[in-house]
C-alpha cells in the first residue's frame, strides 16, 4: 500500500506543490466515521491542539516541523513524530511513506486539498472567516470530532467555551473601544475586526476604534499618530516576529513604548494587552487554544 501510494504521488508530481492559506470551505474527502482512524498527519497546529485536547496524540504520526512548533505542542517536536515539511509546503512524498488514515489540512495549505484528496483521506478544517470566531472555531473542532467519532466530547468542550465567552462578554464595559495591532519587522499594522480577531469584537462586544480596517490578514499600516487618534480604551498587541521565531527585530513592547501611544486611554488605564503570538497567529482554533485566547483578552477586564 505504501509503495503504491508513493508511486501514485510521484507520478502526479505533487512534490513541487506550494500553497498559502485561503478562506474557502471544502468538504473533507473520505469516509469519516466509517473506518477506524489510527494514524493522522496534521498539517496545521490548530487541529493538532484539538487532537491533544481530546487525548488522541498517539494517533498523530507526522506534523510540519519546518517552522516554529508552538511551546504548548512541544511534545510533537519529538523524533517519534515525522517531519512532513512546512504548513505551506508539505512534503507529499514523506506523507505517502507514512500512509496515514487521515490528513488534516488547514488555512495555510487549503489550496492543496484537491490534490491531496487524490491520494489521501483528507479533512479540511477551514471555515468562512467572515463568521464570528466562536462559530468558526466550533465548526473546525466539530469536523475533527465527527471524523474521530468524538463529536460528543467536542461538543461538551465547546459548550463550556461558549459559557466562558458569555461570562467574559458580561465583563466588557458598555461601549468600550478596542484596537488590535500587529508588530512585524519594526512596523505596526491595525487589524480588522474579522477572523480570529472577531473574538474580541463580534463575540465579546468591543467596539472597533477604527471600523474600516482592510480585512486582509496583515491589515493596514498604522502610525503612532494613528493609534493616538483612534484612542482605544483597550489596545491588543500581537508580535508577529515572536510568533514565527523571527529573531533580531524590535519587540512589540519596545515599539509601543512611545509618547503618542502613552496618551491613549488604553495606556493610561493599563489596558494594553500583549496577545500570545503562537496562539493567535499560528494555532488559532484549537480546543485548548481558544480558551487561552479568551484568557488573553480578559486579562485586563
Amino acid at each position: 500500500m505504501k509503495l503504491q501510494r508513493l508511486l501514485g504521488v510521484l507520478a502526479a508530481g505533487l512534490m513541487t506543490l506550494t500553497a498559502c492559506g485561503q478562506n474557502v470551505e471544502t468538504p473533507a474527502a473520505g469516509n469519516e466515521g466509517e473506518e477506524s482512524i489510527d494514524s493522522i498527519v496534521v498539517l496545521e497546529f490548530g487541529a493538532l491542539d484539538t487532537l491533544q485536547a481530546l487525548g488522541v496524540s498517539d494517533k498523530v504520526v507526522g506534523i510540519p516541523k519546518g517552522g516554529v512548533v508552538p511551546e504548548s505542542l512541544s511534545e510533537f517536536a519529538d523524533d517519534k513524530y515525522a517531519d512532513v515539511g512546512t504548513m505551506q509546503e508539505p512534503n507529499i512524498e514523506k506523507i505517502a511513506e507514512l500512509d496515514p488514515d487521515l490528513v488534516i489540512a488547514g488555512f495555510r495549505n487549503q489550496s492543496l486539498v484537491p490534490e491531496l484528496q487524490k491520494n489521501f483521506n483528507v479533512l479540511d478544517v477551514t471555515y468562512d472567516q467572515n463568521k464570528p470566531f466562536v462559530e468558526g472555531a466550533s465548526e473546525a473542532a466539530t469536523k475533527i470530532g465527527e471524523a474521530l467519532g468524538m463529536a460528543d466530547e467536542v461538543e461538551e468542550r465547546l459548550a463550556g467555551f461558549r459559557e466562558q465567552v458569555e461570562e467574559a462578554k458580561a465583563e466588557v464595559p458598555e461601549g468600550a473601544t478596542a484596537l488590535v495591532v500587529m508588530s512585524s519587522g519594526g512596523k505596526l499594522s491595525a487589524l480588522a475586526p474579522a477572523g480570529r480577531y472577531s473574538l474580541i469584537y463580534n463575540d465579546l462586544g468591543f467596539t472597533p476604534a477604527i471600523p474600516d480596517v482592510n480585512p486582509d490578514s496583515h491589515g493596514d499600516p498604522i502610525s503612532f499618530e494613528g493609534i493616538q487618534k483612534a484612542n482605544p480604551d483597550y489596545l491588543f498587541v500581537l508580535d508577529r516576529d515572536a510568533a514565527i521565531g523571527q529573531e533580531g527585530g524590535e519587540a512589540a513592547e519596545q515599539i509601543l513604548d512611545n509618547a503618542l501611544v502613552h496618551e491613549t486611554t488604553a495606556w493610561q488605564e493599563d489596558q494594553v494587552v500583549y496577545l500570545d503570538g503562537a496562539r493567535w497567529y499560528i494555532m488559532i482554533h484549537g480546543l485548548d487554544n481558544v480558551e487561552k485566547m479568551l484568557e488573553d483578552v480578559t486579562e485586563k477586564l
